[in-house]
């Protein structure tokens, strides 16, 4: 089954579809809304103490107006909130414009000074969790603006594809999706809150799009292809009636994977595929029933750590895991220890300005780098097993070490936990395989069981990274240097009599599942969204 991609209408120049990166699947047609830029016109000061009056006044003002979307939020977008909450209430955020304030410059402009500074500095970092989060500083800095000058960003109407450089999550978040609409972006980024969001309730998402936001007419009608990434901005009467038949043809397909959702995973010819999925929070399934899935094949604790003041407690991360583990009802549930570092860093834990964060101090790495972080997160989980079937994954484990001196630490913590008489059991541990060394001498690593972590290996096998569009070619899972591997790790854990699943993006990919089970996977682990596609695409799959 292919994914599904739109090709200019015959007779439709192929310029008028205008192509950026995929951030949250789904075909939309509506208006264009343009997100065009604030224009500011610096107001005269007052003196220093009024200006410091009215900022301060515009700062309390857009913290109420914050906290007053996050009562109506949902858990995901509750916590993006608090943390832009968090920063407005940092007086480091404003310590530069105060002190522009002081030599006479007028509150609107010190304040915009002082975060256009911080925003550009997110901006160019290297790594693309702070790239991402510059979208929240330019909402903070747009919102106290707005208060100062007394106006406010318009909303896009219902039903309507909002085009612009970037939107906040707060704009987003103020917006009524109820009636469809779309968001494309000539900035933004897959991973920022909002592409997170538009992924959690379904609104079509392109970012990066080479667009010339000046040179766009607002329009009655635009069409959006969420997962081709690309928009049509003055679309032909041809190229809409072929998009409409294409989102008729999205939609019927839909309805029939839906039949799949509550079946298990099962082959043409009836051989089991185990499928499970992944989770990046423990809101995400609220709405959700275990039964869809054969367990939970990667939960990131990374969401335990990001944005937050201090590091998690053992308490606090007990709850969460054994919260998990009570949803799954009995099936299995891998918990990948903290995967920071990397395009993921963590405040006050990851090393700051690596040369190349993705080859650094990221992972295993930095977990053994930090023994007592470390130890808190082993003995929650030891205390959250023996609540259900837990398994401890390590990530980007590269010598065979670093499991030995990780199963070291969670035995002495285990032996503790016993002797303290706090109920606990002792999960079997395992590792991502996403080092190409790893996968090149799987029999080397003593591990109870084997997770492919498709996305850092596809990086790694063809030196691509995957958050940089102009290399995104070569950053294929499909590479056959990469299905090798995979399909040498599966076949020795057939041998070996050793499990071996696969948590990367790969895993529910409709292009790239017949590959994986012809390399021999038989355990595979996706987003939720997409486990019915998937288990169709299982069904019609026949081993030759």
């Amino acid at each position: 089954m292919e994914r599904l991609t739109l090709s200019p209408a015959k007779g439709m120049a192929a310029e008028a579809w205008h192509t950026g990166r995929p951030a949250s699947p789904g075909l939309v047609a509506g208006p264009l809304f343009i997100a065009r830029p604030m224009i500011h016109r610096e107001s005269v000061a007052g003196s220093p103490a009024e200006e410091a009056a009215k900022l301060r006044s515009a700062i309390t003002t857009s913290i109420a107006a914050i906290e007053a979307l996050q009562a109506k939020a949902s858990d995901d977008a509750a916590e993006i909130l608090e943390f832009q909450i968090a920063m407005l209430g940092d007086e480091a955020l404003a310590e530069g414009a105060f002190a522009a304030i002081l030599d006479g410059v007028a509150a609107d402009a010190a304040w915009t000074t002082a975060l256009d500074v911080q925003i550009a500095e997110y901006a160019v970092a290297e790594d693309e969790y702070f790239r991402a989060r510059a979208s929240d500083l330019s909402d903070i800095r747009d919102r106290v603006l707005e208060n100062l000058l007394g106006g406010g960003g318009a909303l896009p109407p219902a039903g309507a594809i909002y085009l612009g450089e970037d939107m906040q999550p707060s704009r987003f978040l103020a917006c009524d999706w109820s009636a469809g609409g779309g968001i494309a972006l000539t900035g933004g980024s897959p991973s920022s809150h909002v592409a997170m969001l538009a992924r959690a309730r379904g609104v079509p998402m392109v970012v990066g799009l080479k667009l010339d936001l000046a040179a766009v007419k607002s329009a009655d009608a635009a069409l959006l292809d969420g997962e081709g990434g690309r928009i049509n901005v003055a679309p032909s009467a041809e190229a809409t009636e072929a998009f409409h038949s294409d989102v008729a043809k999205a939609s019927n397909d839909a309805a029939r994977w839906e039949k799949y959702l509550l079946q298990p995973g099962k082959t043409a010819d009836g051989e089991r595929v185990l499928t499970q999925i992944n989770v990046a929070a423990p809101e995400e399934l609220d709405s959700l029933d275990p039964a869809i899935c054969d367990g939970i094949g990667l939960v990131r604790t990374e969401f335990l750590f990001h944005d937050q003041p201090r590091l998690p407690d053992e308490a606090s991360q007990y709850a969460v895991y054994h919260r998990i583990i009570t949803w799954a009802a009995g099936r299995p549930v891998t918990i990948r220890t903290l995967d920071a570092g990397g395009d993921k860093p963590i405040a006050g834990l990851s090393m700051e300005a690596e040369s190349n964060p993705f080859l650094g101090l990221r992972g295993i790495r930095l977990s053994l780098a930090y023994p007592e972080i470390f130890r808190v997160q082993l003995r929650a989980l030891a205390r959250a097993a023996a609540a259900g079937p837990l398994k401890i994954m390590l990530p980007m484990v590269t010598v065979p070490d670093e499991i030995t001196a990780t199963a070291t630490l969670l035995d002495d913590e285990f032996a503790k936990l016993q002797a303290a008489g706090v109920p606990c059991r002792r999960p079997d541990l395992g590792i991502m395989v996403e080092v190409p060394a790893t996968a090149l001498a799987i029999e080397h690593y003593p591990a109870a069981f084997f997770s492919i972590g498709s996305n850092d290996l596809t990086q790694y096998v063809t030196a691509s990274a995957r958050d940089i569009a102009a290399v995104a070619g070569l950053n294929d899972t499909a590479n056959p240097a990469v299905l090798r591997l995979i399909g040498e790790v599966a076949g020795y854990g057939r041998k070996a009599g050793i499990d071996v699943s696969l948590c990367g993006d790969a895993g529910g990919d409709p292009r790239l599942l017949p590959l994986l089970l012809s390399a021999g996977m038989r355990n595979v682990s996706m987003a939720p969204k997409m486990l019915a596609r998937a288990k169709s695409v299982i069904a019609e799959w026949r081993a030759s």
